[in-house]
């Protein structure tokens, strides 16, 4: 996937999350994140969007921070998470391609880095925002999704910060049913998680299904929908591999 693909579902994730977002309610829980009320979610996806929108427009080439949140709800919540999406869309689509900033995972540029981080980051939000209006939640593209199990696995997992480890060697397989070529193979042990596209290999577990319902799951937003072999390496990895923000 290219840049200009991941700013134009950006852009639609982002219409969807504030939309789902309006329908629920700023006080209604958020099922997927049950500590949140919708309010919290668009306070913290906003900051994210203006945080993330900074380092391209300001070319900031070292760790800034965010501008924390708001103290907004309702109506003048909504409309300050419009804008900072629009603003994020915007900076995006006009950028230089080789503009030059801080980004955190390994990418073929700045600018590709934060387009594809951002996309994944609106989605599983506009899941969050969706779950709290109730009713199923709108589709996501199986070679999307795909690629945020690879950012997921081979991206953030394979950071110091993951807390995904085993005292002793074990193998997840991890296997999306709907997308070609969509199958990686996850060796777990006392460091970060090593994870390979590709069937290499015996495995302890192995966690099936489409692959929007796998980058739920990984994404702890739902249950695995198939899983093989030892359980408790599903298990280790719902325990154990949040995503935190700090």
């Amino acid at each position: 996937m290219d840049t200009a693909e991941f700013v134009e579902i950006l852009d639609r994730e982002g219409r969807l999350l504030a939309a789902a977002a309006e329908d629920a309610g700023t006080e209604a829980k958020v099922p997927t994140c049950p500590d949140w009320q919708v309010k919290d979610l668009l306070r913290h996806t906003g900051m994210v969007h203006r945080w993330a929108a900074a380092f391209v427009a300001e070319g900031h080439t070292s760790y800034h921070p965010d501008g924390g949140l708001p103290d907004l709800d309702g109506e003048e919540l909504l409309a300050w998470f419009r804008e900072g999406h629009r603003h994020l869309v915007d900076t995006l689509a006009s950028a230089p391609s080789d503009v030059q900033c801080w980004h955190f995972l390994p990418a073929p540029s700045p600018l590709a880095f934060w387009a594809r981080r951002q996309a994944h980051e609106t989605t599983v939000h506009r899941v969050d925002a969706e779950s709290a209006r109730g009713g199923a939640h709108s589709e996501i593209a199986p070679g999307f999704a795909a690629d945020g199990i690879d950012e997921l696995l081979r991206g953030f997992h394979a950071r110091s910060r993951s807390k995904v480890r085993s005292d002793v060697p074990r193998v997840l397989r991890v296997r999306a049913t709907d997308a070609d070529g969509a199958v990686w193979t996850v060796r777990l042990s006392q460091e970060p998680p090593a994870a390979t596209q590709d069937a290499a290999g015996d495995a302890d577990c192995e966690v099936a299904g489409t692959a929007g319902q796998l980058y739920l799951a990984l994404w702890n937003r739902l249950p695995f929908p198939q899983v093989t072999g030892d359980a408790s390496l599903a298990a280790l990895w719902r325990a154990k591999s949040a995503v935190t923000w700090s």
